[in-house]
């Protein structure tokens, strides 16, 4: 997911993705724990897409200040 695609979306939207790449990241860490991970770099992709995502949330709550 772009930066561009992210910024199309509302707030509630942005809040809910958010919470699904954690359930996600959540799962992946535990696969790791357990030796079952096939793709570790997934959970660094998460993690900067949780950051971004927060980012822009964060811009937005800025800007209406």
């Amino acid at each position: 997911m772009t930066n561009q695609e992210i910024r199309q979306l509302s707030d509630e939207e942005l809040i809910a993705k958010i919470e699904e790449a954690k359930a996600e990241l959540f799962n992946l860490k535990f696969s790791q724990a357990t030796g079952n991970l096939e793709k570790p770099s997934r959970i660094r992709e998460l993690r900067k897409l949780v950051a971004r995502m927060k980012t822009i949330l964060r811009e937005r709550e800025l800007s209406e200040k």
